[in-house]
């Protein structure tokens, strides 16, 4: 890596950072400011939630050909000042229209943040870097994430609205020093997206659309996101949480801390887990944690459907959420880099901009099958996302048979650009 791109590289992870610190002090408040603070009830906190949902949904199909066209700096900028606009206007919003316009314009922000942040690190980080760029990327945002929601537990007061108030503009701020931060990023003359804007549709084989359905292996990866995000990140705060208070009888404060826990697990075992990934096929890492993760579930049933003491069910329950931590640590340098490694000439911000929109679609769905499943069908829901992980495994191992040597385990050779087409063999998917 070139002094240049190790700059650039910097400046993104630090913007990065800053932005997950920010919105570290609403997202575990937002419920209760809209429901309780503003007086809105809690009909229009969900519509409020679900907006972010829809506008990210809305935003992301046409966002990867503007990363494609316009380049990710751009496009970074104008989605860290539309998300700051959107989180100011939350802060200061009253009634339920101004609630649910703010949070949409923040959802659509903040959706677009993600896939350009990751186009740039593919931009300026050579194929054999990926891995561990994206790992410190997941990394330096969940230590953002929880010393901001540490900090702003401190600060916020139910019975001051002027406290949330302030959460939201701190929130505001540090999306305008990410898109300050972005305005100053050099790109390298040598970097990956270099030339990749295709002049004519012929460039990329076609409409983007098209070409991405016909690459099997990207179509088979993303149906594996869905799985993941669906069986593990659509449940954390819906119906893991209902199941663990109706099942075990886990408290809210319990509930905290097993959040706590998979937080600090994802910190403390990132770069110990990096080195286990670094050295293995990416296909069967990710076969892996969907073992990781049912043997998760099992725990969960466990302290729900064990007939066991408070104690052992909290246990149970908190060593649930740290087991996901640690599989979210292994697929963190893993994902991310296999997309990019997937993409065609030009169809870098296309690919993750896909992939995006395919966690988003997980994250809408995976609270509104799993909620009511956890509060009320007990041992249905535990033995459906059980069953849901060894699928991740059978998937991901299918998926290894699509790929590449070199796409699977990167660590075979260095220096080689695969994000520039994939296998070279083949620089437009044909379906093969």
């Amino acid at each position: 890596m070139t002094r240049a791109t190790g700059a650039a590289m910097r400046r993104i992870q630090i913007g990065s950072a800053l932005s997950a610190f920010g919105v570290g002090f609403t997202v575990p408040f937002l419920y209760v400011y809209v429901a309780q603070v503003r007086g809105l009830g809690a009909s229009t906190a969900g519509v409020v939630l679900a907006a972010f949902a829809v506008a990210a949904l809305v935003v992301l199909p046409v966002t990867g050909r503007a990363l494609d066209r316009r380049g990710p700096l751009p496009v970074l900028v104008g989605a860290s000042l539309i998300a700051s606009v959107g989180a100011l206007a939350l802060g200061f919003a009253r009634g339920e229209v101004a609630a649910i316009v703010s949070a949409a314009v923040l959802g659509a922000g903040t959706a677009v943040m993600q896939p350009a942040l990751a186009t740039l690190i593919v931009a300026c980080a050579e194929t054999g870097a990926r891995t561990r760029a994206f790992a410190m990327q997941f990394f330096l945002q969940n230590l953002g994430l929880g010393i901001g929601g540490l900090i702003g537990g401190q600060i916020v007061d139910e019975h001051r609205p002027g406290s949330f108030t302030l959460l939201f503009s701190i929130e505001a701020v540090m999306f305008l020093v990410l898109a300050a931060i972005a305005a100053t990023v050099r790109m390298p003359q040598t970097s990956a997206l270099r030339g990749a804007v295709p002049r004519e549709e012929s460039a990329v084989g076609g409409n983007g659309v098209r070409a991405l359905l016909r690459h099997r292996a990207m179509v088979q990866l993303c149906v594996l996101g869905f799985v993941l995000f669906f069986a593990c990140y659509g449940q954390f705060e819906s119906g893991l949480s209902a199941y663990g208070v109706e099942a075990a009888g886990i408290s809210a404060s319990t509930l905290g801390i097993a959040l706590a826990a998979n937080t600090a697990v994802i910190v403390v075992a990132q770069f110990a887990v990096l080195k286990f990934v670094e050295r293995r096929r990416r296909s069967r890492v990710i076969a892996s944690v969907g073992i990781l993760w049912a043997v998760a579930w099992a725990f969960a049933g466990y302290a729900g459907l064990g007939h066991v003491g408070q104690a052992m069910a909290t246990a149970a329950f908190v060593s649930t959420y740290a087991l996901f931590g640690l599989g979210e640590a292994m697929l963190s340098p893993t994902l991310a880099p296999l997309v990019a490694d997937l993409a065609p000439t030009g169809m870098v911000g296309q690919y993750n901009s896909a992939f995006a929109l395919v966690k988003q679609l997980a994250l809408a769905v995976g609270p509104a099958v799993g909620g009511p499943m956890g509060a009320s069908l007990h041992a249905p829901y535990i033995v459906t996302f059980l069953l849901f992980s060894l699928g991740i495994t059978v998937l991901a191992l299918r998926l290894g048979r699509r790929l590449t040597a070199v796409q699977d385990q990167p660590s075979l050779t260095r220096g080689r650009v695969v994000a520039q087409g994939g296998a070279p063999a083949e620089p437009v998917p044909s379906g093969a």
